[in-house]
């Protein structure tokens, strides 16, 4: 864990986005008194940075991160057989 003062980070701060990317966690100060800190991202978090309501929502509190690893949606349900479309698209072309 590092300690910098808030002037060295406005001076240094992609030294210090490297450094929390490498997994260390910086502590800011402003006049020896601790203001914010910064840390390493948490496993997954780029992936839903791409949606940044996704990403306001997670860091609010109002989303969780998905439990699941699954990469896409469930499997859906055929609404018809292929025999009903077809069916269906045969009556539609008798009007013709």
């Amino acid at each position: 864990m590092r300690i910098v003062g808030l002037k060295i980070l406005k001076n240094k701060l992609s030294e210090y986005v490297r450094l929390a990317a490498g997994g260390e966690t910086i502590v800011v100060t402003d006049r020896s008194r601790v203001v914010a800190e910064i840390t390493p991202p948490r496993p997954g978090l780029d992936r839903l940075m791409a949606d940044t309501v996704l990403a306001r929502g997670v860091r609010e509190g109002w989303l969780k991160s998905a439990t699941s690893r699954d990469t896409g949606p469930p499997p859906r349900k055929p609404v018809a057989t292929f025999a009903e479309i077809m069916a269906e698209l045969e009556r539609d072309r008798e009007d013709r």
